[in-house]
């Protein structure tokens, strides 16, 4: 195991870490923990308070390419454990990260805002990727393939791919990279991994664990600093065989399109503008409590939000009433404040983004019915914030809003609401409530989305293939499906007559 140096405490909260080992400000290439060229690095603040919370090392192209180079050069070993032996390494990490949960999420909360319920949640959801793809590391079988030639037998076997690149953003720092990389390793794949500069520390901090789990060195390499030099590399280099990113469609675009000359395996979720849609049989209570989890959880900061509510025009106005009722009731502070709801934006970015769709929104004809202006708790926070009687031709019905804010519009038929909510270029989850069953698969069929949520909020989970259709993603993550992507097919053809 390489040497600790303990980084300045730079935020008072860092002093609850029980274990300071887990605040790391050095990239890890190799097994070593690497300071940018040139002592090269960038500052991570609290979003809650505009605190120094650490200075991470900036790395260049040339160590970006030494990261690489010890990915590829550990693979061979790697792949050619035992799919047990390498269950038993994913399996301590999984332990490590579960005794570590309290750390962990103090360290997300500090550097992403989320409340402090909210980051124990996604140390849990992150853990169950591991000990997810523990168990599946054993159950890449062969399979047989009936001849139809004489004197041949004929096998079909999965392979890893080789290097897989792996690109997390700030919204889900730890379950983001625990969903790509455990499924990668236990393919046999070796992982070089950027997460976002808003938020570091968080996969530095698995890093660190995976260390001690017995992960060899190169296996898993943390590689941080300026996504345009380092996620470039990943796409030019033709021994990055995978590329699993989650971010903007804008950004999985230009990504796809750098890593086309090297032609490697795309997996890739994007961009999200989810309907929830209410029907008149609905109970109106419940179904505000849906809306409320749907819309708000992370601050509103996830592709999997409700962007656009539509509401069966009978019971329109009793659902905007319980619905408003519910977000004047959010809590709006530090994420490290017992009760709070909502917590501060990623950046001044998303502030103004926000600012901009609610005064296109109410400019269009639309009415507040709670909030919409900035927070007085801090810069970067926004009043949790409901729009009634939204026009289809506003920003927010358009654009996915990431903040806290529910916009809300009419709708009489079925027919109709089907026609509007399919008509986006993202298609990555929707939510129906409706008591009606035979709508139910109705719904659940004629919406145009990788996943309908129907009467509940909480649909992911590691058993499961997350993902979206049309310009919301490539590919599926987590289930079985999320480590065949990064295995390659290979057909043996035995001559039996020799």
């Amino acid at each position: 195991m390489s040497a600790h140096f303990a980084p300045l405490i730079r935020h008072e909260a860092l002093a609850r870490l029980s274990d300071r080992r887990l605040l790391r400000e050095l990239a890890y290439v190799g097994g070593n923990w690497t300071a940018g060229a040139a002592g090269h690095g960038f500052e991570v603040t609290d979003p809650a308070t505009g605190a120094s919370l650490a200075w991470v090392a900036a790395l260049d192209a040339d160590q970006t390419k030494t990261a690489i180079d010890a990915a590829a050069a550990a693979f061979p070993a790697w792949r050619a454990k035992l799919p047990q032996e390498r269950a038993a390494i994913l399996r301590r990490w999984f332990d490590l990260i579960v005794a570590a949960k309290d750390d962990l999420a103090l360290l997300m909360t500090l550097e992403q805002g989320k409340p402090l319920k909210e980051s124990l949640g996604e140390i849990d959801y992150a853990a169950s990727f591991v000990e997810w793809y523990a168990e599946e590391a054993k159950r890449l079988n062969a399979e047989g393939v009936t001849s139809h030639l004489p004197g041949a037998q004929m096998i079909v076997q999965r392979e890893p791919l080789g290097v897989v690149g792996v690109v997390t953003p700030w919204n889900f720092p730890s379950a983001m990279l625990t969903r790509k990389a455990a499924a990668a390793l236990a393919a046999g794949c070796t992982i070089v991994a950027h997460p976002s500069s808003e938020t570091p520390l968080s996969a530095l901090a698995l890093a660190e664990l995976g260390e001690r789990a017995g992960l060899p060195a190169g296996a898993l390499n943390i590689v941080t600093g300026s996504a345009a030099t380092i996620v470039g590399a990943f796409c030019e280099d033709a021994r990055v065989r995978a590329l699993s990113f989650t971010g903007s469609t804008e950004i999985g675009r230009l990504i796809a399109g750098q890593c086309a000359p090297t032609m490697k395996r795309l997996v890739m979720e994007l961009g999200g503008h989810a309907p929830l849609i209410v029907f008149d049989d609905a109970d109106v209570e419940r179904a505000a409590d849906i809306a409320i989890d749907a819309k708000f959880a992370t601050s509103g900061q996830d592709c999997l939000a409700a962007n656009r509510i539509y509401v069966q025009r009978a019971v329109y106005d009793a659902f905007c009433k319980a619905f408003a009722k519910r977000v004047a009731a959010l809590r709006v502070g530090n994420g490290l404040d017992d009760g709070m709801s909502i917590g501060p934006l990623m950046h001044e970015r998303a502030v103004a983004k926000v600012e901009e769709q609610v005064a296109d929104a109410l400019a269009k004809g639309a009415r507040s019915l709670a909030g919409g202006r900035r927070h007085e708790v801090g810069e970067l926070f926004f009043q949790p914030t409901l729009l009634a009687d939204v026009s289809d031709d506003a920003l927010i019905m358009r654009e996915e809003t990431f903040g806290p804010v529910g916009a809300v519009a009419p709708f009489d038929t079925e027919e109709e609401v089907i026609a509007r909510a399919n008509d986006t270029e993202y298609g990555l989850v929707a939510y129906v409530v409706t008591d009606n069953g035979a709508r139910q698969l109705r719904m659940g069929n004629a919406l145009d989305y990788g996943m309908v949520a129907i009467n509940r909020v909480k649909i992911t989970g590691a058993p499961v293939p997350f993902g979206g259709v049309k310009q919301s993603g490539l590919g599926r993550e987590g289930s079985r499906h999320g480590i065949e992507a990064f295995t390659e097919l290979k057909y043996l053809c035995i001559d039996t007559n020799a």
